[in-house]
């Protein structure tokens, strides 16, 4: 991909309303984890699919931050712009860390880019320490499929029930849910009508993210009142509580000791 792809999307995942709300979301959720498992001290995190890499700067709250990266040009656009997150480049099919590796691991919308998704999960838990924490989230529901699935590579969209099957051990599941709740409505709705009418491809340029970002994506009054809207979830994903359905899946999981 063309250089100013990875510029746009360096803006996007610290800029605009949908990363901003689902990384507060992520890292709600994670400091949460972190005050019920009473772990002492740093944590030891692995980041895998790190895209520009604001979710492994984001994470190093809770300790000393890995990151793994496939694409090899958005390797380095990542390693030339954001030097200091700790990156290789791997994929998550076969990470090249011992077993019990970390007390985090995490994997942002990640999962649905490859065919061999239940190997994905297998490794993120096999890398994770005894007692430690899997986070990982992925976009929800194939009747949202639209051009945005597309243009970003993603091989499926899950049901919360079907991706729970991916850890096969539910009882080590410590919290699964629906979220962005409030918005699934209309993302449904967009998303049908952008299906006949192709709107993303037709906003977007060349050199720009064709997805959704490219729809919605100034700053201003409707994208703090959008993003408030997306970020009130928290509250309710911090307490443990689930939504009935949403736009994307957040799985937690914890290795037995």
């Amino acid at each position: 991909m063309k250089k100013e792809y990875y510029k746009d999307y360096f803006h996007h995942e610290r800029n605009h309303w949908f990363f901003k709300a689902r990384n507060k979301i992520i890292t709600d959720h994670i400091r949460e984890l972190i005050k019920a498992s009473d772990h002492q001290g740093p944590l030891k995190i692995l980041n895998v699919g790190v895209a520009t890499g604001h979710t492994s700067v984001l994470l190093k709250e809770f300790g000393s931050v890995s990151s793994v990266e496939y694409d090899e040009d958005c390797y380095d656009f990542i390693k030339e712009t954001v030097p200091d997150i700790g990156l290789k480049i791997g994929t998550i099919l076969d990470l090249d860390y011992e077993d019990n590796s970390f007390d985090l691991v995490c994997a942002f919308d990640v999962i649905e880019h490859v065919e061999e998704d239940s190997l994905a999960v297998s490794e993120l838990k096999r890398v994770c320490k005894e007692s430690g924490n899997v986070v990982v989230t992925v976009p929800a529901f194939m009747s949202l499929w639209s051009h945005h699935d597309v243009i970003n590579h993603h091989i499926k969209r899950y049901k919360k029930t079907e991706f729970q099957n991916l850890f096969k051990d539910d009882q080590n599941i410590q919290y699964s849910s629906y979220f962005n709740f409030w918005l699934f409505p209309p993302v449904l709705i967009f998303r049908k009508l952008n299906n006949l009418l192709n709107i993303t491809s037709n906003v977007a340029k060349d050199d720009e993210v064709s997805s959704d970002l490219t729809v919605m994506s100034k700053e201003g009054f409707l994208s703090n009142m959008i993003y408030k809207l997306f970020a009130s979830e928290s509250r309710r994903v911090k307490k443990f509580k689930s939504f009935p359905f949403g736009v994307s899946i957040i799985t937690s999981w914890k290795k037995p000791a």
